[in-house]
């Protein structure tokens, strides 16, 4: 009997922003599906706009595992896990050890075939570069949500949050911005109209 699939299926009973009071929760497999739904616009976006040659498929598969450990070590708040290079690599042998266990429940003959959800490989650099920028424009979704139903908790968040993504030196990233970011403030009506 293997346990993998089942412990992947804990992803929806992790919630994230838990140090901030949210007007709608949000789980890591939600997370998790917003990122990859990101990530592989960001890769399309690359190829059509940019003339790159990312495999978008893979990168939406990458990011749809990006945060499994989770279901392990919890999701520790941006604030603690990046407090100080201490923490930042501690944290990082934390997921290494809860990515192991992961492995370990699955019969071996599918071990290959997942271990690059949670041991990077070379061949996928760029592919992990674009999910983390995705996953950066979804943190930034997510306090654009909350201050949109009026949450002041997130104001700060948000400034932080359109910072990083500003900052981040991708062309995929920048016409992500200007294409599709403004979409997110607007009612359902304004959506539809």
């Amino acid at each position: 009997m293997s346990n993998f699939f089942a412990m992947v299926n804990r992803m929806k009973l992790i919630d994230r922003w838990a140090l901030m009071r949210n007007t709608s929760k949000e789980n890591i497999a939600e997370h998790s599906h917003n990122v990859a739904v990101i990530a592989h616009a960001l890769c399309l976006i690359g190829n059509k706009k940019f003339g790159r040659n990312y495999d978008a498929e893979r990168c939406a598969v990458l990011a749809l595992y990006h945060d499994v450990t989770e279901v392990i070590t919890g999701d520790m708040p941006t604030p603690v896990k990046y407090y100080n290079d201490k923490i930042k690599s501690v944290y990082k042998d934390v997921e290494k050890t809860a990515g192991e266990r992961l492995l370990a429940m699955l019969p071996d003959e599918f071990k290959a075939d997942y271990k690059p959800f949670f041991e990077q490989e070379s061949k996928d650099k760029e592919l992990w570069k674009i999910v983390k920028a995705a996953d950066r424009i979804d943190a930034l979704l997510k306090c654009i949500a909350e201050c949109r139903m009026g949450n002041r908790e997130f104001e700060i968040a948000r400034q932080s949050q359109q910072k990083i993504v500003d900052e981040i030196d991708m062309e995929e990233v920048k016409y992500f911005k200007e294409e599709f970011l403004p979409a997110y403030s607007l009612t359902l009506d304004e959506h539809t109209k």
